[in-house]
């Protein structure tokens, strides 16, 4: 007999549960995974109403907040794997933009004052 929360099926989130501290997934099969907030900076960053507003992807494969685009699976949950938060582009962009490489730079002249 084989049921679909059964052992050797793959995993599906029924329940999510959002605390100040922790994300809360009850799996069909009956198994609780919890995480820390701060593994979704996203999240951690949400208001309350924020982390409320959420629906489960596919049969349960996931979890996705719309109002912070933060989409979470279940198998991100099981393997513990933290979202990283994005380094900025402006950043990012400085770091790449080439600069006076070839230039040489000049000194400056100071004009002598006239007496």
């Amino acid at each position: 007999m084989s049921t679909a929360g059964s052992i050797g099926s793959d995993p599906r989130i029924q329940r999510v549960r959002v605390t100040k501290d922790q994300i809360i997934a009850d799996l069909v099969d009956g198994r609780v995974v919890s995480v820390p907030l701060a593994w979704s900076w996203r999240l951690s960053e949400a208001t309350p109403a924020q982390r409320a507003n959420f629906r489960l992807i596919g049969t349960g494969q996931g979890v996705h907040w719309p109002d912070v685009d933060e989409d979470i699976s279940v198998e991100g949950l099981l393997h513990g794997t933290p979202a990283h938060r994005p380094r900025l582009r402006a950043a990012a962009a400085r770091l790449h933009t080439p600069g006076p490489a070839n230039k040489r730079m000049q000194p400056t002249r100071q004009k002598r004052a006239r007496g």
